[in-house]
């Protein structure tokens, strides 16, 4: 999932090809630092680190805990964190984001891997979301300027701002709309701002026109309450990248200027691209090749650095699972058992939704790969309780896994179940077939346009059944959530009852190339 290196000198968009979604990103000294939305995926705010801007690793998360609790012990795939904004002021880190049924939150810390101070809340209200700050270095005031979601609050398309205390615990002000897109023509669904001070001016960064087909604009103002005048600064054009747009500028220590921003890619998410930029002549960002994307470019002049990319493998050793996993919900303790050898074990959690997996709090997910991929994970069910069940899944609006699960006759079957976007509960995709060990190898292939290939490897060469892995169902198109790519994912369930209901271990997940 890193970027493709074309020759020693270049890179190659995406540079981070999952869904990296709605990025922000700042330097501090020779390093610099990334965050994402993760909605309601719990640890939230993920914290990319880079030394040249093209290779990513994930380094923590700055949101333990979704809250209210009570909100999020179920999952809300869609809501939570939406578009923050990363910063460094006054020798610490802060985090600006919009919840869009609560308001605007913020944490800091001393150092990107924390302690993160709890969630505080900025500006209390409905639908106020891609909060961002300004601590204005010229004038030391401080300020706040967010977008709206019509959703919960009947208004988009405009941006409001605010004068903000220093300490960025509040507003001083009521508010003001300062750009009203409804008064430009030809421009819908203004969003994401990013503010920034240069030149003498106050600098809004903004995307419009929606995150499939949309562009990135400009605005500027000598004052921060406006007028703004704008200008259309990245689009589309002639190339296969849709809707550029939303993202961060950043500038290197010698002076370079670089935009990261975000392409909607269906099922895949919100990969990310890195943009060449510069400043015109006229005192206007100038972004990519002449406005448009580009695919491939000369890197930043930056110390050379060794490939590098967000985990996905993963050992899980002493029980543990890496910092790309993230529950769809705040997760309650005994979901999973720390223990002295390797593999994941996850208790099979009793649930009256056992029947969908989009239900239930304890599924463990990471991203889904942008590339053609194989993902392939071990598993044992250790649970009597007639059906208990735990597998892989790919889990988005529609969801089909793969796994095993015991039945009321006290065996263990290899079972392949879908449910479409419409459905309240999954079906069979194909026959279940005996499992007599109660552990299998389990395989999805993607290959383009998000397509899956489910199959499966007892260890035993499963006679009758052909060569392994062995192939189950019919290929499957991963389907992302509203505003969240499709996740992997891995889970242990029982249907509802009293008492433990054992568990099952997953060991030695991969995700590499065909």
């Amino acid at each position: 999932m890193t970027a493709v290196e074309s020759a020693g000198t270049t890179y190659t968009n995406p540079v981070l090809n999952a869904d990296w979604s709605d990025p922000d990103v700042v330097r501090v000294g020779d390093d610099f630092y990334l965050t994402a939305s993760s909605f309601g995926r719990v640890p939230g705010l993920p914290l990319l680190h880079s030394r040249d801007l093209v290779h990513w690793t994930l380094v923590g998360h700055a949101l333990e805990r979704l809250e209210p609790e009570r909100e999020f012990a179920r999952p809300r795939h869609d809501c939570g964190v939406w578009a923050p904004s990363l910063r460094h002021h006054a020798g610490r880190f802060w985090i600006f984001w919009g919840d869009p049924d609560q308001g605007v939150f913020q944490v800091n810390a001393p150092d990107v891997r924390g302690p993160w101070t709890a969630p505080h809340l900025v500006k209390a209200g409905k639908g106020l979301i891609d909060p961002c700050p300004l601590w204005d270095e010229e004038t030391g005031e401080a300020f706040l300027v967010h977008a709206w979601a019509r959703s919960r609050s009947g208004i988009k398309n405009r941006l409001t701002g605010h004068r903000m205390r220093p300490d960025g615990t509040g507003v001083l002000d009521e508010g003001k709309v300062i750009v009203d897109a409804d008064r430009l023509p030809g421009w819908f669904t203004l969003e994401g701002p990013k503010l920034y001070r240069h030149d003498g001016w106050y600098w809004i960064l903004a995307p419009a026109g929606s995150v499939e087909t949309g562009w990135q604009g400009a605005f500027r103002s000598r004052e921060f309450f406006g007028p703004y005048e704008e200008k259309v600064v990245l689009e589309q054009k002639d190339t296969d990248v849709n809707g550029p747009h939303q993202g961060g500028w950043v500038r290197t220590a010698s002076g370079e200027d670089w935009f990261l921003h975000f392409q909607q890619r269906g099922a895949y998410g919100r990969v990310v691209h890195l943009q060449p930029m510069r400043w015109s002549p006229d005192g206007w960002p100038a972004l990519g090749d002449d406005g448009a994307p580009v695919a491939e470019h000369p890197r930043p002049a930056l110390p050379p650095q060794p490939p590098a990319a967000p985990a996905t493998d993963d050992d899980f050793p002493g029980g543990r699972f890496g910092r790309q996993w993230s529950w769809t919900a705040n997760p309650r303790a005994g979901w999973a058992t720390q223990h002295a050898g390797d593999g994941l074990r996850l208790a099979c959690v009793r649930s009256a939704d056992a029947h969908d997996l989009r239900l239930l709090p304890s599924v463990l997910t990471q991203r889904f790969p942008g590339e053609p991929s194989v993902i392939e994970v071990e598993l044992r069910l250790d649970s009597e309780v007639p059906g208990a069940r735990a597998g892989l899944a790919v889990l988005g609006d529609a969801y089909r896994w793969i796994g095993l699960q015991r039945d009321a006759d006290g065996t263990v079957h290899l079972v392949h179940r879908f449910a479409e976007s419409v459905a309240e509960t999954e079906r069979d995709a194909d026959r279940p077939r005996p499992a007599p060990g109660g552990r299998v190898r389990l395989r999805i292939e993607t290959v383009p346009g998000a397509r899956c290939r489910f199959s499966y490897d007892l260890g035993d060469g499963d006679p009758g059944d052909g060569p392994c892995p062995v192939p189950v169902g019919r290929e499957f198109a991963a389907t992302p959530w509203r505003w969240v790519g499709a996740l992997l994912g891995l889970f242990a369930l029982a249907p509802a009852g009293q008492g433990p209901a054992g568990t099952a271990t997953f060991t030695r997940f991969r995700v590499g190339p065909h």
